[in-house]
């Protein structure tokens, strides 16, 4: 006899949705009423609070403004959306998550693809809903307009400063800004005539930066010290106790980057503005000095102006933050190229214990990244944001996805990176040395 047993479905446990939160402040006067702190807690009680949503991450930036995509923990919680563990996204606002309408809608839309929506508590707003990025359009333009007129009014502060012979910004190696005025700092102060001495006794720029590094004196802005650096405070006619104000200006409120001002805007001078640090002709000195180092170097030097190699600008040194440049090594018999960072190579492991990078090592790993055959310039600036060099036979790719790839890579044994005609250098170095041997005997 035919019987049927019906089995009951077993009903679905409720998903709990994955919530990011996201919170941003701009400025120390920003932080000092919505810190960083207080809005974290505010995110923790908030989801809390419903029960059917987990608490993946608070993701923070402080003092980055929502203009630029470069936000450490908005790029973190990105490539979290990416790999799956998000499924919704919170935020204060439409201008906490973004300034910039390119930024906003682009980001909206991967992660509308990825199926995570995002939450605007004070428009009330998903950006998932059929009318979400309309709306977000519409409120991403004034918050973008908003910007503007920010930055119109802080350009205007400065020009207003400037007219009135006061420097925007006090901080510099030797001096401190308080109340109005620039102040001397003595032991700063000490550090900048070493300097000005030591190269006028004939130290070059990567020398000074050597010895300032081995006396362990630190640069004003926690950086590693360089000839580049060296060469800003030998050329910074403010420690005379005069200013030129405006020297860079700032073209684009989005991307906020300064360029040297060649009379785009007007340049202030200001005279006796402050206590000198370094006499005026001592100063002038230096710079006939530079003027002259750099007219011999260009005398001697049989350099043609050559394009970009592959990796110029994307290769960064974890240890010191300077940008990887290339160079050759026993070009005339092998043509190797290596890169290596500049502190390394100019002043030694002892100031920069970074590595070499074979070109082709270089080439291959890239290719292996990023999936391949042919490796090309445009191909790099479109793919690749950054190549950090972290450690030792390490490399840590920042693509333009926000994809972050370590790989590992070994130096090639004798054997392998040999070529036919290094062998043979070898073989004949071997059979003159033998001769020689042979014919003392």
């Amino acid at each position: 006899m035919l019987q049927i047993e019906e089995i009951p479905a077993k009903p679905k446990e409720p998903k709990k949705i994955r919530v990011a939160a996201y919170a941003r402040v701009s400025s120390d006067k920003d932080a000092a009423f919505h810190s960083l702190e207080a809005q974290t807690e505010y995110y923790r009680n908030y989801v809390s609070a419903h029960p059917d949503w987990e608490l993946v991450s608070i993701y923070s930036d402080n003092g980055i403004s929502g203009t630029t995509i470069k936000r450490p923990e908005f790029q973190r919680m990105l490539q979290d959306c990416r790999d799956g563990k998000i499924d919704l996204v919170v935020t204060k606002s439409v201008t906490r998550f973004a300034r910039n309408t390119v930024i906003l809608l682009e980001t909206i839309r991967e992660l509308k693809r990825l199926g995570i929506d995002c939450y605007f508590e004070k428009e009330d707003m998903h950006s998932i809903s059929p009318d979400g990025e309309l709306l977000l359009t519409l409120l991403a333009m004034y918050a973008e307009e908003e910007a503007r007129s920010a930055s119109e009014n802080q350009r205007w502060r400065i020009q207003k400063k400037f007219q009135n012979g006061e420097p925007w910004v006090g901080k510099m190696l030797g001096y401190r800004f308080k109340d109005g005025n620039l102040v001397v700092i003595p032991e700063e102060a000490a550090i900048v005539r070493q300097i000005f001495t030591d190269y006028l006794s004939g130290m070059g720029q990567h020398t000074i930066a050597k010895k300032l590094f081995l006396q362990g004196v630190r640069p004003d802005n926690g950086n590693a010290w360089s000839g580049s650096s060296i060469r800003r405070i030998l050329t910074n006619e403010a420690y005379t106790g005069n200013l030129v104000l405006q020297k860079t200006f700032c073209p684009d409120f989005r991307t906020k980057r300064s360029q040297i001002n060649r009379g785009e805007r007007a340049i202030y001078h200001v005279s006796n503005s402050h206590e000198a640090i370094i006499d005026q002709e001592s100063f002038d000195a230096v710079q006939t000095e530079l003027q002259a180092r750099a007219t011999l170097r260009s005398s001697n030097s049989t350099k043609t102006i050559k394009p970009y190699h592959l990796f110029h600008g994307l290769i960064y040194c974890g240890y010191c933050g300077r940008s990887y440049g290339h160079h050759r090594t026993n070009a005339k018999k092998y043509d190797k190229s290596v890169w290596a960072c500049p502190t390394l190579y100019v002043m030694g492991k002892d100031i920069c214990p970074s590595q070499r990078i074979p070109e082709d090592i270089l080439i291959e790993k890239t290719k292996e990244v990023l999936a391949v055959d042919e490796l090309d310039r445009d191909t790099l600036l479109t793919r690749v944001r950054q190549i950090i060099v972290p450690a030792h036979n390490r490399l840590q790719y920042l693509l333009v996805d926000g994809t972050v790839v370590d790989a590992e890579w070994r130096h090639r044994s004798r054997s392998e990176s040999w070529t036919e005609e290094m062998r043979e250098a070898a073989r004949q170095k071997t059979i003159e040395r033998w001769r020689k041997e042979r014919k003392n005997e």
